[in-house]
């Protein structure tokens, strides 16, 4: 189950959403959920900058004003979470920046929630592009990801999750373990299987259906081929099917010793109709 969630704060458009589906995570599982709003700037930022061009450019008084804009944002988590209903919770600030914050929380928390990127507030410290995949991908914990109009309705009713014989997509399966324990329709999707026949037996999806039944869930193994790329199957399946939750492997290649986004990844960050669980 998820004891501890983990839900960015940092008073975007978009904090709404992802909040109300934190704190329907929270009270179905009886979880945690702690607040993270961070400053945009450490303290060796702040050292750094008042040491350049010989003199000080960012004064104390504005590195305070970070601090106490972030302050002001967790009351109003405090106060959103409590309406929500959410029985225990707790706010942290972090002198830092929101990437570090967030991987460093990740190790000490069962999930993550945030929001794709496109978030149509102006550009700042805390606008961090690529926040959900750098996360994803660098992070000790899985990703869920909430669509900017999610409304509250149940997450884990009917999932759709993407299954490729893959490492990641293994991670991501056993990340959403506790949501797939209460669904009530699971579709186990395979795109083009024949591609990767190495990774799935003589009879695809078989295998890890078998595996997930011995978990107690059950799910209908749907085989698709189509000339799609394996992002917009998905996520044509999840709209067709009503999920409430798309699960799968988050992607990278290395370039130059970091981790960049694969395709079918970024296609699901970008067109996911629903929330999306990741896990690298």
């Amino acid at each position: 189950m998820y004891k501890t969630i983990v839900v960015q704060v940092d008073g975007s458009t978009r904090q709404p959403a992802r909040l109300r589906a934190a704190a329907w995570l929270a009270e179905t599982h009886g979880a945690h959920l702690i607040g993270s709003a961070a400053t945009g700037f450490s303290w060796a930022d702040f050292a750094t900058l008042a040491g350049s061009a010989g003199g000080p450019i960012m004064l104390d008084s504005d590195f305070q004003s970070l601090r106490d804009a972030a302050g002001n944002r967790l009351d109003e988590f405090a106060e959103q979470a409590r309406r929500l209903g959410v029985a225990s919770t707790e706010c942290r600030l972090v002198e830092d920046d929101p990437r570090y914050a967030l991987l460093m929380q990740s190790r000490y928390a069962d999930l993550v929630v945030l929001s794709p990127d496109g978030d149509p507030d102006p550009d700042g410290p805390l606008r961090v592009r690529g926040l959900p995949e750098h996360v994803a991908l660098h992070g000790a914990r899985p990703v869920l990801v909430v669509p900017g109009d999610y409304d509250g309705q149940p997450i884990a009713q009917t999932a759709v999750v993407g299954w490729d014989g893959s490492m990641q997509a293994i991670r991501a399966i056993d990340a959403a373990m506790p949501l797939l324990q209460r669904a009530a329709t699971i579709k186990l999707a395979l795109i083009n299987p024949d591609t990767l026949s190495g990774l799935h037996g003589e009879e695809p999806g078989a295998d890890m259906a078998l595996y997930l039944a011995r978990q107690g869930v059950r799910v209908d193994v749907v085989v698709e081929r189509t000339r799609a790329t394996a992002g917009d199957a998905l996520v044509s399946l999840a709209r067709a099917s009503g999920a409430g939750v798309l699960v799968a492997g988050a992607y990278g290649h290395s370039r130059f010793r970091e981790l960049v986004l694969g395709g079918a990844t970024r296609e699901l960050l970008e067109r996911s109709p629903v929330p999306l669980l990741l896990a690298h």
